[in-house]
């Protein structure tokens, strides 16, 4: 199929030897989502994995002992989908099911934004009621979604005895999903139970108050779903090539400051790709 599996949250060693290996042909395109998983959201990029810069430098850098000369590019692609027709009606309809399901009664139908307010405010003081916690009118909404986020993320590494590693929240969720799949669960439900969790947070990852203000495009307003996104209508894909970067001029400094340079790439790949998404 032109592709291979990677294994999220652990060190995969298979994986690393097979990208490298591919980056060393001559011929090879390897495609790499440097962000690592899905955020489901339309027009924001989340932070690079080093590893997408890394491997390639590593590459170039031993390719060139033997020929100063060699090419190696990394081409920055930014993607993102729009609906091709009017998402009006399926905006009321998923808005509608969402405040039956909550037993809400809109104040003004036609304002679709204090809606999605009225049915976000409604499930963060929920799920809040779950997990035991009480509401600080002192916070605002951000504030209070990064406290269901640790609360969620040091529940599930409580439970299965795992020291905190001080990583960003998603690292530290797809560390604890590769466990789940690599052990035996106890009972089914506490299985299920854990899964979901993680889910949840991959979920609360990427929300923040005031992304479909920013922009109300009926992408923005139909991101959210658990665990796999549906798409609500026909979809089309489009795609904006970056300028290309010939990893070759930067062996140099990989080789005088590793830590440095791949850090300065992946913040300028990472730039290119959100301009270019918002363009």
């Amino acid at each position: 199929m032109g592709c291979y599996s990677i294994r999220r949250g652990l060190g995969d060693r298979a994986s690393i030897a097979q990208t490298l290996s591919l980056l060393k042909e001559s011929q090879a395109q390897v495609v790499i989502f440097p962000e690592g998983g899905c955020s489901y959201q339309n027009d924001t990029v989340m932070p690079f994995r080093s590893g997408a810069i890394q491997m390639p430098l590593q590459v170039v850098a031993q390719l060139t002992k033997k020929d100063p000369d060699v090419d190696l590019y990394v081409v920055p692609i930014s993607l993102k989908y729009r609906y091709t027709q009017p998402m009006t009606f399926v905006i009321e309809e998923t808005l509608q099911g969402l405040e039956q399901e909550l037993g809400m009664v809109p104040e003004n139908s036609e304002d679709f934004y204090q809606r999605l307010l009225a049915i976000a405010a409604l499930v963060i003081t929920r799920i809040e009621t779950e997990f035991g916690l009480t509401s600080d009118p002192t916070q605002d909404w951000n504030q209070r979604i990064e406290r269901l986020r640790y609360h969620g993320i040091t529940q599930c590494e409580q439970q299965l005895a795992l020291q905190s590693n001080g990583a960003p929240i998603r690292e530290r969720v797809y560390r604890i999903q590769a466990l789940l799949e690599a052990e035996e669960p106890q009972t089914v439900a506490e299985d299920d139970a854990l899964y979901w969790m993680t889910v949840r947070l991959l979920n609360f990852d990427a929300i923040y108050d005031g992304y479909v203000a920013a922009n109300p495009t009926p992408e923005r307003f139909l991101v959210y779903q658990i665990e796999h996104i549906k798409p609500k209508a026909h979809r089309q894909a489009i795609f904006r090539v970056g300028e290309p970067i010939n990893l070759k001029h930067y062996v140099s400094d990989f080789r005088g400051d590793k830590a440095g340079t791949v850090t300065q790439l992946t913040a300028q790949l990472r730039t290119e790709v959100q301009k270019n998404l918002a363009e």
